[in-house]
């Protein structure tokens, strides 16, 4: 039995279809639905039980019925603009370092969801490199310090503790995010309604639309995750990302291609963003190919059209 927390979130939603593909259908899929539009994430996938995020906490503080094989804990609060720090810190590390010391307690397999915002606009993406932790809101610092609560209990860990820095992450699933949607989610719905895209003037030193942050297709995502269920000896903090930066004009080039038309404008930079926007994201997986994860991620021109393929339901 698998748990999958966020399951009906957008990376959640695409690990179940995953595990789904490998033959595994008992999973749990953990969620707060108070969004109800979130379950056409969950309509084709098979899971065997669904609970409620605030029940399965509970259950975990008495200790669940049922040792899980492994958790994958991608729910979160990722909103990046919500300032409640309470409300933060309590969904995105208390409850992580709750489940993290059931895991290790009783010898269960925890992979989770970290974020590329723990370095902020440091410029620098190692995840060795303390100084480069520079977090610009209440939700990248949030995940530092559950990363950083993670090294501590590491080197006492006798199960797998995997943290994984995701970087920006597109792909289908994500329709219920508003705001929080990839810019390719918002770039197609922007040219199906008035035929052009809107992408930010220069900003960071970057000319308009040339800031660059590493776009990563969640299948590429999805293949870590079940990459480190399938080897239980890796542990640590990683960032998952392609390693290779593109500009925001690259990925809306990808999209007016897909559609066959389509022009960008470029719009004022907002204010509220100056001191807290990522002009330059670029994971740096040297830590994940050491330890043994092989396979080639998508490159941005690939990832988009077939992005645009499944929510279009062209094969």
């Amino acid at each position: 039995m698998i748990v999958v927390t966020g399951g009906a979130g957008f990376i959640g939603c695409n690990l179940i279809r995953g595990l789904n593909r490998c033959g595994i259908d008992d999973v749990v899929c953990v969620d707060d639905l108070t969004d109800g539009r979130k379950f056409a994430n969950l309509v084709d996938c098979r899971i065997s039980d669904y609970q409620d995020k605030d029940e399965f906490a509970e259950r975990l503080r008495r200790g669940l019925a049922t040792r899980p094989d492994a958790v994958f804990h991608q729910g979160a609060c990722s909103v990046t603009t919500e300032w409640d720090g309470r409300f933060m810190m309590e969904t995105n590390y208390r409850y992580c370092v709750d489940l993290l010391e059931y895991c290790l307690a009783e010898r269960v397999p925890l992979i989770y969801a970290s974020s590329a915002a723990v370095y902020g606009t440091s410029g620098e993406f190692a995840e060795d490199n303390a100084a480069a932790e520079r977090p610009v809101n209440v939700y990248g610092y949030s995940k530092l310090l559950f990363d950083r609560y993670v090294r501590q209990r590491l080197e006492e860990a006798g199960s797998q503790v995997a943290g994984l820095r995701y970087f920006n992450v597109y792909g289908p699933g994500e329709a219920h995010k508003g705001p929080m949607a990839s810019v390719a989610q918002h770039w197609d719905r922007q040219l199906a309604q008035t035929g052009e895209l809107r992408l930010f003037e220069g900003s960071g030193g970057y000319e308009a639309g040339e800031q660059r942050r590493d776009f990563v297709h969640v299948d590429d995502v999805v293949k870590v995750n079940l990459w480190l269920l399938e080897h239980p000896e890796v542990s640590g903090v990683f960032n998952v990302g392609t390693g290779r930066s593109a500009s925001f004009n690259d990925v809306a080039r990808a999209v007016i291609a897909w559609h066959g038309s389509g022009s960008i404008r470029y719009i004022a930079f907002p204010e509220e963003l100056q001191s807290a926007y990522q002009s330059f994201t670029e994971a740096d997986i040297g830590a994940l190919r050491t330890a043994g994860y092989k396979e080639r991620f998508l490159d941005v021109e690939t990832g988009v059209a077939a992005y645009l393929d499944a929510i279009h339901g062209r094969s």
